[in-house]
This record gives structure tokens, sequence and C-alpha cells, in this order.
């Protein structure tokens, strides 16, 4: 490993249910490129080395096909697998679940091909050229765990209301992420407020946090066994709260783009359309 070396674990494993299917996969640019072409572009630029994509084993030659051969252009990459019974014994799955444990169970499935400081990106969320900077300016510093942390504002849909994790913020650090559901430009919420949007700088010694606590949350009698999640924020919050772990937020003035509803993607290919002929993807 050489100095400084860093990593973007992008997390792909979802299925889309609000967009109607697998929507990493959903054509977005102007010659047929997916979100994830763009966020790999972008980590390449701003000094990132290596990419792991998390995704369902069942997805692997269609991802493959739809972006993997254009990202493997452009960076080393490596696939990890999140499967419904890649779990610790003697734990078992609950007869009758389908769902997915979780962001925080998806980056536990990755540990094997981590090895550096490391950025966690959502596929579907275009974060903007200057998040990847900074995010990696941090990653080599001193001081790894940290958020880029995006104003409500600027990641809210047209089309319907959307989750969203809002965050206190202390003297530049993170004090709390908590999850709000149905917010839109009404829900009373300041439009400046800083929200996480998955776009997290963590290290490998977290990996030992993850761990514990998955075990610690397999073990929990969960209200509804065949839903319940082990989310990756609530770890940290977790580390905050009770380990004291500091956690830097630097904020971003870019603008969000997703597809969580079928009918953002007009917005989105504009958007994506606009950035192209001001030259921002040339070549991609």
């Amino acid at each position: 490993m050489k100095k400084n070396e860093t990593s973007l674990v992008i997390m792909a494993a979802g299925m889309g249910s609000r967009f109607g299917g697998l929507k990493q996969m959903a054509p977005l640019g102007p010659n047929g490129e997916v979100i994830i072409d763009y966020s790999v572009y972008d980590a390449v630029r701003a000094g990132f080395d290596h990419a792991v994509i998390i995704i369902k084993k069942e997805i692997e030659h269609d991802f493959r096909e739809m972006a993997g051969k254009r990202i493997e252009k452009l960076i080393d990459v490596e696939y990890a697998f999140q499967e419904l019974d890649k779990i610790p014994s003697p734990f078992k799955v609950p007869e009758g679940r389908t769902k997915p444990w979780g962001t925080g169970h998806a980056i536990l499935c990755a540990k094997d091909h981590i090895h550096t400081p490391f950025a966690v990106i959502n596929a579907d969320d275009y974060y903007g050229v200057s998040s990847y900077k900074i995010i990696h300016d941090q990653l080599i510093s001193d001081e790894k765990l940290c958020m880029v942390g995006f104003e409500l504002g600027k990641t809210l849909s047209e089309s319907g209301t959307v989750s969203r994790g809002v965050c206190e913020i202390e003297n530049g650090y993170l004090k709390s992420v908590t999850e709000h559901t149905a917010l839109d430009k009404n829900s009373g919420i300041p439009l400046d407020t800083i929200v996480s949007m998955n776009l997290w700088g963590l290290d490998e010694g977290f990996f030992a946090k993850l761990e514990n606590d998955f075990v610690s949350f397999l073990s929990e009698k969960h209200e509804n066994p065949l839903k319940c999640e082990y989310f990756l924020p609530f770890v940290i919050d977790d580390m905050i709260k009770k380990d004291g772990a500091k956690v830097r937020v630097l904020k971003t003035e870019e603008k969000w783009y997703g597809v969580t509803y079928k009918e953002d993607a007009e917005e989105v290919k504009q958007a994506i359309l606009d950035l192209t002929n001001k030259g921002v993807y040339h070549g991609i």
C-alpha cells in the first residue's frame, strides 16, 4: 500500500423500491452513463486509488455489463457481495426474511477488500465534483473520521418526500444524526440545515466497531425481524455518543441529484447534460 492511498466504497446492493427497480443502472448520461460512472470519474480526479463496489451476486453480470466495464478503465475495482446469509455464527436468517440487513452490513461485506482509509457513497446519489475532493483530502490527514454534509434544500426531490439524516453539529464536529422521513420544502426544517447523504470518511479501525455492533444488533429482539436493518449512520452516532468519537463535518456547496422517484430521472439527465456541456465531464 502506497502512502496516502484511499479507497471508494460504493453501496449498490439495494433495490430501488420507490424508483421501481434497479435505479443504480438507470441510464442518465448523454451516452447512457449511470450515476456511478460520474461518481468514480469524480473520485479518480480527487485522488482515490481503488474502488470496492458492493452488489448482490445475482446482479453481477448485468452490473458489469452496464457500468463495470467502463469503471474498470478508470480505477482498480473489486466487487463485494452483500448476501442475506452473510452473518456471523451462530445467528440464522429469520424464516421468511428477504430484505437486506442494511448499510452497516453492506460495509461489513466489503471488509476483506479494504486496507486503506475509505469513503462510503450510495451508488444512486450524485454528490458533485468538490465533495470527493474535500473528503479525499480529509482522509489523507491525521483526522480521518468525517462526513460530507449537504444543505437540506439542495437534497430534496420535486416528485415526493425523502428521508434524510439531520445533523447536529458542534464546533465543526458531528454531535448526532437523527433520521427524518417524509421531508420536503414544507417540513418545517430550515433548508440550510446540514444533512447526511451517506458520504462518510472512515478508516480500517472502524470495522472492529462495526462487527461488534452487528453482533449486538442480531442479538436484540426486534419488533419486526423480517424488516429491521443495521444502518451505518446509527453505528457512527453510537460511536460519538458512547465512545466519544470525533467525526469532522465537511460542508459541501454542491447540489445533490438522485433518482428517488422515476420522475426525478429527467431532472438528473438535464443536470448532467448541462455539466457535460460546460466541460465538467469531458471524455467520460
